[in-house]
């Protein structure tokens, strides 16, 4: 729910026709920019291809800078900003297989959708098995609910954790971004392969 519903700028309609219409923006960015493919996630492991680390640690940071100027203007205020719980093992574990699922199957969530939507059945056979991970992981949940839940750390933020200002921290994930670019275009140029 946006800020708009909320203040009833807008209708709740009026909301899901936005979000419908950012969505087949995004996706349209998406298909235009080759990540539709599952070769474009492929190519960041193998390292012939970092387009998606660029492209994804770009947008973070963009985020990032964008959040703490408007806070230093004044026009939000971070303490209302919605920080997930933080469940250490659960969140490492499932990094693990979702990372895992990234990799072989060549795609994440929204590029799987982009790319059924253009008609790639591969990404048709990555949301089935999407479909069937959440399937078994919620019928399953009492099961693992122990592990779910364990070494909960609350809502810290990462400068808290290493309890550094909040513009310290940003300039240091600025210098990583670039660090991680440099080796990103290093890494092309080590493992190059052709397009097909």
């Amino acid at each position: 729910m946006g800020p708009l519903i909320v203040n009833e700028i807008i209708s709740p309609n009026t909301n899901l026709l936005i979000a419908m219409l950012i969505g087949i923006g995004f996706g349209f960015v998406l298909e235009s920019s080759g990540f539709s493919s599952s070769r474009k996630l492929a190519g960041m492991f193998y390292g012939y291809d970092t387009t998606v680390l660029k492209v994804f640690f770009t947008a973070a940071i963009t985020a990032m800078i964008g959040l703490l100027f408007f806070s230093l203007f004044g026009w939000i205020d971070l303490s209302y900003v919605y920080v997930n719980p933080t469940y250490l093992t659960s969140a490492m574990v499932g990094g693990a297989v979702m990372g895992a699922g990234f990799i072989i199957g060549g795609f994440c969530p929204g590029t799987a959708f982009c790319a059924l939507s253009i008609g790639k059945l591969d990404a048709l056979a990555f949301i089935g098995g999407l479909v069937l991970g959440i399937i078994f992981f919620t019928e399953g949940y009492p099961m693992w609910e122990d592990l779910y839940k364990a070494n909960f750390m609350g809502t810290p933020t990462m400068n808290e954790l290493l309890d550094i200002p909040r513009g310290i921290f940003a300039l240091g994930l600025i210098l990583a971004a670039f660090a991680m670019f440099w080796v990103g275009e290093w890494a092309e140029k080590k493992f190059p392969r052709e397009e097909y």
